[in-house]
């Protein structure tokens, strides 16, 4: 086991000060200085490099019972994050070693041994892509795909909020592994274009420009065979409407409904599942550890032959990080969405 000579004493971290009620504002945030502690025996202290910023986080700041505990108020905030090990007192990790763990939206983490995992070696790749498209993001899509929605060759394929960062990475996906038609939904005509020009989708709604349940059937002139949300509420509603007999949907997120003070008025038609036969089904990525080896495996030559784009957008400075978490809650971000600290 090894120990750094020098480590910093106190180290800066965002605090959760109020629940939101709607869109989150400044002040429900707080950035405080806290002491660095030494690891103790089967702990890592890590410089975290990059942190994830996902819209998950905004349910997590509700004090409400949902699949992962909410945040506590006046304590440091946690997710996903990269980071270099500074000290250690566990064995397999030392100095130097870049590891994964769920222990951002702070500078400096203590953690247990078992949070940290070293990056997994899966060709000349960027750091960043073990947040996004070879982390839970990519994961999230994956398993939406192969597991949920058991995406087949020839299938006609739907996601929303395409533009985002587990969307861009469904699309691209679907399309590796056989659809014939891909479509993706973004906000914007300069997000619409990098989903057919970049990603490499047949084609894009901005769901900004006219109302989706107008724009999806143009799209999709023979229905689609799979939906995959990441948005709910008009989009679902929408796709209802188009799938074919026996499609399928992946219910990933609803990140229409996510900073909504009243309860949504639909989707209304879905009596549709019946008569169709869909299968509609949610699912956490949580849940699918195991299909995490076969997920590197298949996606990791992927993204090293270039045959899948990480786009991804970073905001320098800790400092940063609430306004950047708020820009991608309201779509400005293009891709995964990342703070990349100093040190």
């Amino acid at each position: 086991m090894a120990q750094a000579t020098t480590v910093p004493t106190t180290g800066r971290a965002w605090h959760l000060i109020a629940r939101p009620v709607g869109w989150p504002t400044d002040a429900d945030f707080a950035l405080r200085e806290e002491p660095v502690r030494q690891p103790r025996a089967g702990e890592v202290l890590v410089r975290n490099r990059y942190l994830s910023l996902d819209p998950y986080m905004r349910g997590r700041m509700n004090d409400a019972r949902s699949y992962v505990p909410p945040f506590r108020l006046d304590e440091a905030m946690t997710g996903d994050a990269v980071g270099e090990v500074l000290a250690s007192e566990a064995e397999g990790l030392a100095p130097g070693d870049l590891v994964s763990h769920p222990f951002g939206w702070r500078e400096f983490a203590t953690l247990p041994a078992r949070y940290a995992s070293p990056l997994p070696a899966v060709g000349e790749v960027p750091v960043t892509a073990h947040l996004g498209v070879l982390g839970m993001t990519g994961l999230t899509a994956y398993v939406g795909l192969r597991e949920i929605a058991k995406v087949r060759e020839g299938d006609v394929v739907f996601v929303s909020g395409a533009g985002g960062a587990v969307g861009g990475a469904a699309g691209q996906l679907a399309r590796l592994m056989g659809a014939s038609r891909v479509i993706g939904s973004a906000g914007g005509a300069e997000k619409v274009r990098a989903l057919t020009e970049e990603l490499g989708f047949d084609a894009g709604i901005d769901y900004r420009a006219a109302p989706i349940g107008e724009q999806l059937p143009e799209a999709a002139p023979k229905g689609i065979d799979v939906y995959f949300d990441n948005v709910g509420g008009d989009h679902l509603e929408a796709a209802l409407d188009v799938l074919n007999v026996h499609g399928r949907v992946a219910v990933c997120g609803s990140i229409s409904g996510y900073n909504a003070t009243r309860p949504p008025t639909g989707p209304r038609n879905l009596q549709l599942i019946v008569g169709k036969r869909l299968r509609v089904e949610g699912f956490l990525v949580s849940d699918h550890s195991e299909l995490r080896s076969a997920f590197l495996a298949e996606v990791g030559p992927w993204l090293a032959e270039g045959k899948l784009v990480h786009r991804e957008t970073v905001t320098d400075g800790i400092e940063q990080a609430v306004d950047a978490f708020l820009g991608m809650m309201r779509g400005v971000n293009t891709g995964k969405s990342l703070v990349r600290l100093d040190g």
